[in-house]
């Protein structure tokens, strides 16, 4: 139970944050949970949601409840609001069945992260690592056994089981291939090497047997992929901080969506004759070659830097990244699991420079192989996904200026944990703003033709999600006609549409956080160009943004609204 020595109920907030979701709290760098997991047993659930409520009557604010008086110069308030509206949403997805009682993918995404999670980055010597490695790996049988009981009381989508069992796989890599390389690139000794092998066999014991356990879940009756309009209103109400129904915004992207259709076949037909298939083409083909393709991205980054200098746009950071190989530890294991390229740094215990990790090219590759990895990260895909959107202007500036922020949960809501960030409250900032970012890095002329129109195809692309995620979990759109969608509007491919129908419903609310807080940037950059006339700066207006961390678009709209006024 929460630490009732704990006077402040923030303070007792983030406690039992914490302390029911361990792995999280090791990828913000609070790492005194790192040799636990967390309780997803039935028992643990409800036990949890009983703390959660138990939180709740604390943290209602003296104003008399949450949502009433915000101010920028009470952020106590503020994290108030924002505790008790995340705390609602986690209490809804404990007694509900959208989640844990039917996502297996959520389980051993856990146990595998678990184990990454203390492997990625270097908070502190290995060695000292080590320990936790050992606790977390003895607790994963237990952890996958429990989490069989939960889940037998519902059914799961075949398509969750499929992301289960791959992600299965990808531990079963890990411990048998990883983690002993990483034990020796890392020189644990032997002493130790030995405690976390005889951990890890037990726990890839584990993986396999909860492997064939699910392959006899595709007999049971699936349930329905949507997770229902009442809770997902939660979400976007409480969670977006949105005033708007899904119906009005339903609206809204169908029209932007035939607008955003249509702008992209003009630029394509006016790019090339051929239209989007041969811009894809040419995009294509024009990539580093095998000896430039780790300077590249650097090049890029750098020119990214220099331009947004250059256009006055924001204070850059002092916040060095590199972009390296994926390690080779993690190699077999990364395509089986929700491994990202950039990983947001922890909050705390920040590294002086940020590894960026990128497919690795080497001798071993095959001509063939070698060409399709280079056609794959092409120069226009370096620059808008691994420099643009993600390594410079766009995720990691907004965390640098995350992890200064006036809110505590600001600070680490939007930190990349085992399945989905920390807290859902942090996505429309932070997923929005790198959106923003690489609009406004098209505005100022540093994307080519081709790379502009890339970046209209993402545009679509991610209005097609919005829909999607309203369609589904309104219970509108079945799981073929989401696909369908997806392959027929948007020119994806039918593996490509079929995982993107999988994140959509696994997580209801976040594919229309991209779309919802890069529009609610847009429509704030021209409120307060409005408001402040000739005194209007780019420069004021992004860092002023950035500042409040990642808390929902409207509730940054509506305290730079008040702190005009005060």
């Amino acid at each position: 139970m929460t630490d009732r020595t704990l006077t402040n109920p923030l303070d007792r907030f983030f406690d039992s944050y914490f302390r029911l979701q361990p792995v999280n709290a090791t990828f913000t760098g609070a790492h005194e949970h790192d040799a636990q997991l967390p309780d997803w047993s039935l028992e643990g659930l409800e036990r949890a949601a009983a703390e959660m409520s138990a939180l709740q009557r604390d943290l209602v604010a003296p104003h008399g409840g949450p949502g009433s008086q915000l101010n920028m110069g009470e952020s106590d308030a503020v994290d108030r609001d924002l505790a008790y509206a995340y705390l609602e949403i986690q209490i809804a997805e404990l007694e509900g069945n959208h989640f844990q009682r039917s996502n297996p993918a959520l389980y051993t995404g856990e146990a595998a992260f678990a184990i990454l999670s203390l492997m990625l980055r270097d908070f502190a010597p290995a060695t000292h690592r080590v320990d936790a490695l050992e606790a977390r790996l003895q607790a994963i049988p237990t952890f996958l056994e429990k989490a069989k009981r939960t889940l037998e009381a519902g059914g799961s989508p075949p398509s969750w089981t499929k992301r289960a069992l791959n992600e299965c796989s990808g531990a079963v890599h890990l411990l048998s291939e990883g983690l002993p390389t990483w034990c020796d690139m890392k020189g644990v000794g032997t002493a130790r090497e030995d405690r976390v092998t005889a951990a890890s066999g037990p726990a890839l014991a584990a993986f396999e047997e909860f492997a064939s356990w699910l392959q006899t879940r595709f007999d049971t009756p699936p349930r329905h992929l949507g997770c229902g309009p009442e809770f997902f209103d939660l979400l976007l109400r409480r969670g977006h901080w949105s005033q708007r129904s899904r119906r009005d915004l339903r609206v809204e992207l169908g029209e932007r969506f035939d607008q955003a259709k249509a702008q992209l076949s003009q630029m394509a037909r006016k790019a090339t004759p051929g239209g989007w298939t041969e811009v894809q083409s040419r995009l294509a083909d024009r990539h580093p070659s095998a000896a430039g393709y780790l300077d590249a991205y650097q090049r890029i980054w750098e020119a990214c830097r220099q331009r947004t200098l250059e256009c006055d746009l924001l204070t850059w950071p002092d916040f060095p990244i590199r972009y390296v190989p994926i390690p080779r530890w993690a190699r077999t294991a990364a395509p089986f699991l929700y491994f990202l390229h950039y990983r947001s740094p922890a909050p705390w215990g920040r590294r002086a420079v940020v590894d960026y990790l990128v497919p690795p090219i080497d001798g071993t590759l095959e001509a063939t192989e070698l060409d399709r990895l280079l056609q794959a990260t092409n120069d226009s895909v370096i620059k808008l996904n691994h420099v643009v959107h993600h390594g410079a202007i766009g995720h990691h500036v907004q965390n640098f200026n995350a992890y200064r922020a006036f809110s505590r949960i600001g600070c680490v809501a939007a930190v990349d944990c085992a399945s989905r960030i920390a807290m859902f409250c942090g996505g429309t900032v932070a997923e929005g703003w790198a959106c923003y970012a690489t609009d406004l890095m098209d505005e100022v002329g540093f994307l080519t033709d081709l790379e502009s129109v890339a970046e209209q195809h993402t545009r679509l692309r991610l209005l097609a999600r919005a829909i999607v995620d309203i369609e589904l979990h309104q219970h509108t759109m079945t799981e073929d006609e989401a696909i369908q969608l997806y392959r027929d509007d948007v020119a994806m491919s039918p593996e490509g549409a079929s995982k993107e129908v999988t994140r959509n419903a696994m997580f209801p609310g976040t594919a229309l956080m991209y779309w919802l807080g890069t529009q609610g940037i847009h429509d704030l950059r021209a409120q307060r160009r409005t408001a402040d006339g000739p005194a209007f700066s780019l420069r004021a207006f992004h860092d002023r943004f950035l500042s409040y961390g990642s808390i929902p678009v409207p509730m940054i709209a509506e305290l730079m609204s008040r702190s005009d006024t005060e």
